[in-house]
């Protein structure tokens, strides 16, 4: 049986380095989502509308870009929603004004003061936080994993002292890769 611990136990850590590179992923999604001091039509993705009873993802009901860096335009397919995601602009936290003409919608993309710039750089670095909160759950798994391996003699002692530690060296992998993320972040969100 000690021949293919190894094997299983190098698959706990493939498993978690595929969850904890989703986790990133997610991150990186969830940052672009946010404003900076430029229109970004990421801005738009985490915005769901009420469309005939179901929560419908904006991007599935229109779609949407930023002509310059002031203002974002939505072009509904269907313009009977206009005034349902005018409504979901205005109850976003995103803090714009849509403007519509019928056709489609415009957001003028004011700059942000410094407060509301504080305000962005603070849920960025909570997404960070969270994400970072994530990769150590998902390695606190992998050890948990390993060890039991280990405890039903799958694994020997040395072995399993082994994958925990690549399961170490994943997770700081991870989290410096979300730190440099968050950095980036915050420095496009406090630039003036």
């Amino acid at each position: 049986m000690q021949e293919d611990g190894p094997s299983m136990a190098n698959e706990y850590l493939l498993d978690g380095e595929e969850r904890m590179q989703k986790s990133l992923d997610a991150l990186r999604n969830n940052l672009a989502t946010l404003r900076t001091g430029r229109a970004n039509p990421g801005m738009l993705d985490r915005i769901s509308i009420e469309y005939y009873g179901t929560p419908t993802p904006l991007k599935q009901l229109a779609s949407y870009g930023a002509p310059d860096a002031s203002t974002l335009r939505i072009d509904p397919y269907d313009k009977s929603v206009i005034p349902v995601i005018e409504k979901a602009i205005l109850q976003s936290e995103l803090g714009l004004t849509p403007n519509s003409d019928g056709k489609c919608i415009r957001l003028n993309v004011p700059a942000m003061t410094e407060d509301r710039r504080k305000g962005i750089a603070k849920q960025a670095k909570q997404i960070a936080e969270d994400s970072r909160v994530a990769i150590r759950n998902i390695r606190r798994d992998v050890v948990d994993s390993i060890k039991k391996m280990e405890k039903d003699s799958e694994l020997s002692e040395d072995q399993s002292k082994d994958f925990q530690g690549e399961a170490q060296k994943l997770t700081d992998k991870f989290v410096k890769e979300i730190d440099e993320t968050y950095k980036i972040k915050d420095k496009e969100i406090m630039t003036v």
